[in-house]
């Protein structure tokens, strides 16, 4: 323990001293005591460790290992504590954080001794103080807690606010409820001994109460006043957002004030009695398994100047934030007494109307802060884990397109030698082309989507080319699969038609890239125009539109019948290959049944038929498992493109090893075969699916015409 007793300079509050170090690990403990007053003494704790026990290190805890804390003390201009402890994963982990601005603390003593007379100077000020620091505002939960307090020792001593000092209010408010303050109110509301976000409504609630003047309207960036005089019935359409309609007061020289906040949802927790548990605690409970609950409307404060008996008729028509969200809407109001006076939302005399077009009606019989909540259908994190899911695997599947490109380019003068074998790669490396441009503009509509807040509408130049790019290639992958599967079904059981190679790859071209060209330029053409960005949705990533333009319709409509036709096609050639199956030996009907098993294997992927999950997502649109397997399979879908159509065809893997045997060394042979090695029981399968007898012979490669094309299995088998 060292006992620091240096002079001090006058002058200089600062006493320095000088340690030596002997490189030992340990712990050293110093004790700052003040001369002749040994009562006023600080200690600190400075811990000695190597430079390979050092896992932690940023610019403002410090340089530490795991277990070791940090008190770096608060930034210029903020008093309090800071506390952070280093954790295995290498990140300083803030414990304490009591930092506030000296300047708010000074303001919010102030605010104990107000008046009226002396509130608009004063609420003036603190706008001014709060605009020029709102970044280390926006940073410290507890400052933005004094801040809550201040306005409710404003709301209480006012008895008459004035639109100017009502601007400078909201000016305070706009700030500490912006997209900034997410973490500090998380933080603020994870302490279940703090109700600041129900305090902070109960200000504005108060404040409201005595506004006075004509009719007026304050706006910020977030928040929207309106103050009219009502006449019997009042009607409101806020930004498109929100429609208040009041119907038959019949009250007369009374004022309606409404305050609409567009991001209050940073700021209330969407707890309920009924989902406290298992929304409000769902951060520190892992277990966790009902439903996430979310605001997705505006927040609307609605008060009546001067009247408390009213039992209006009111109706809200909320509009969907975010319209991913489709479980459970709920038609609610901040309930201040609830959950032990902590405050939630409550559904007491509001009722559910209507879910049309993304617009929620509701009725409410009384006046207060209002919103819409909706569940996810899902479990808390269920969304961020089908993301991680989804990503993960796309990822892997643009890894594997391009393994499957190269290896087919290297292998593609052998595999290409008869119009059979042609066509099948022809088709597969397109449904690969397809499929990796089409994921690469995933990946970048995901990135211009991170960068949006989630609350402000997506980029529409940006979000529009990459929707654009991310329709036209889904789609040319589902016509190419399309394609893919027509070529297998005359192939096997259009037997004695022949159509040149040329028709066919024109047929081929003009459904993979052509129908998809014409869809998703008309799509577009069509639906741009209409609304503002009634091509792509307004939030939520980079999409096609369903509220009302319907965009989405010219995805899901051709996918759909696209996997339909291709699922009929997948029935009709596996029917053909067990009444074959039938008819054959044991021996011959076990060979019969692998077969089967590895055309199921390989077709699934290459004809899009995993994408039917999405029906089932439909009908039962919480079930975690389904969501988590067409997140699955169908992200991955490259990557069983590259596993089941080119790395368990055989003659690519010997291509690949350079072992394939010279195909025209054996043009002028002739094998019989009856089904019994593997290599020619599966050319007699396919001779016996397209309804061939007896001995079956395998022409070389140099001998191909059209008339024995069939001599290369579509699927290799």
């Amino acid at each position: 323990m060292l006992l620091l007793q240096e002079s001090v300079e006058p002058g200089n509050n600062c006493v320095q001293y000088n340690y030596s170090l002997n490189c030992t690990i340990s712990t050293v403990t110093t004790i700052c005591r003040v001369i002749d007053h040994p009562s006023f003494e600080a200690r600190s704790r400075l811990n000695i460790i190597t430079a390979a026990a050092v896992i932690c290190n940023n610019t403002r805890y410090g340089e530490g290992g795991v277990g070791d804390e940090s008190r770096p003390g608060c930034d210029i201009g903020l008093e309090g504590e800071r506390l952070a402890e280093c954790q295995a994963s290498g990140v300083w982990l803030t414990r304490i954080n009591t930092c506030i601005l000296t300047r708010i603390n000074d303001l919010l003593t102030q605010s104990e001794s107000l008046n009226q007379n002396s509130v608009p100077t004063f609420v003036a000020d603190l706008s001014g103080l709060v605009s020029d620091n709102q970044t280390q505002i926006t940073d410290s939960p507890v400052t933005i807690s004094a801040i809550v307090d201040i306005l409710t020792n404003v709301g209480n001593v006012s008895t008459e606010i004035e639109e100017g000092t009502m601007q400078s209010i909201l000016n305070t408010v706009d700030v500490i409820v912006g997209n900034d303050t997410i973490g500090s109110w998380a933080n603020l509301n994870a302490n279940r001994s703090l109700n600041t976000s129900s305090l902070f409504l109960g200000s504005m609630e108060t404040i409201t109460q005595f506004l006075s003047g004509d009719d007026f309207s304050v706006t910020t960036s977030s928040i929207l006043l309106n103050r009219t005089q009502l006449s019997d019935s009042f009607m409101a359409d806020i930004n498109s957002s929100l429609v208040i309609n009041l119907q038959n007061t019949n009250l007369t020289n009374t004022f309606i004030t409404t305050i609409t906040f567009s991001t209050l949802s940073n700021v209330l927790p969407p707890r309920t009695n009924t989902s406290f548990n298992a929304s409000f605690n769902a951060s520190q409970d892992a277990n966790a398994t009902g439903p996430e609950i979310r605001i997705n409307a505006a927040v609307v404060l609605i008060q009546l100047n001067g009247s408390r008996a009213l039992r209006p008729n009111l109706t809200l028509s909320y509009r969907k934030r975010n319209t991913s969200l489709t479980e459970d809407p709920q038609c609610v109001f901040w309930n201040f007494q609830l959950l032990d006076f902590q405050g939630g939302w409550d559904e007491e005399g509001c009722t559910f109307v209507s879910d049309v077009d993304d617009v929620v009606e509701c009725n409410c019989d009384h006046l207060t802060s209002f919103s819409m909540l909706m569940s996810t259908g899902l479990p808390p994190g269920a969304a961020e884990a089908l993301d991680i899911i989804t990503y993960i695997g796309v990822a892997i599947s643009i890894v594997s397109l391009v393994t499957c490109l190269i290896i087919e380019a290297l292998t593609w003068k052998a595999m290409t030698r008869n119009t059979t074998s042609y066509l099948r790669h022809v088709s597969l490396v397109n449904i690969a082309v397809s499929l990796l441009i089409a994921d690469i503009w995933f990946i970048v509509g995901a990135a211009i989507t991170s960068e949006t807040d989630p609350t402000e509408i997506v980029p529409l130049a940006a979000c529009s080319a990459a929707t654009f790019f991310i329709h036209l290639f889904y789609l040319a992958l589902f016509f190419w699969m399309l394609v893919s599967a027509l070529l297998l079904f005359y192939r096997t059981v259009m037997v004695f038609s022949h159509m040149s190679k040329a028709t066919m790859l024109a047929i081929g071209f003009s459904l993979g890239y052509g129908a998809p060209l014409v869809i998703a330029v008309v799509t577009e053409a069509a639906t741009a125009p209409q609304v503002p960005q009634g091509y792509i949705r307004d939030n939520n990533g980079c999409w096609l539109r369903w509220e009302d333009t319907f965009a989405l319709l010219a995805f899901i409509i051709p996918a759909g019948v696209i996997v339909f036709i291709n699922f009929v096609i997948l029935i009709v050639v596996l029917t053909k290959m067990l009444r074959r199956g039938v008819e054959s030996s044991h021996a011959e009907e076990k060979n019969t049944l692998l077969v089967i098993l590895r055309s199921v294997a390989i077709l699934f992927p290459t004809f899009g038929l995993t994408w039917a999950l999405g029906v089932g997502l439909m009908v039962a649109p919480r079930n975690l498992g389904l969501h988590v397997t067409f997140a699955l399979f169908n992200s991955l879908q490259g990557f069983f493109i590259l596993v089941f159509g080119t790395l368990m065809d055989p003659k690519i893997r010997a291509v690949l090893s350079r072992t394939v045997p010279a195909l025209n060394s054996s043009s002028n042979q002739t094998r019989t075969t009856s089904g019994g090695g593997s290599s020619t029981g599966r050319w007699a399968l396919l001779n016996r699916i397209r309804g061939r007898r007896g001995v079956y012979h395998v022409m070389g490669a140099g001998n191909t015409s059209s008339s024995n094309t069939a001599s290369e299995s579509y699927l290799n088998i």
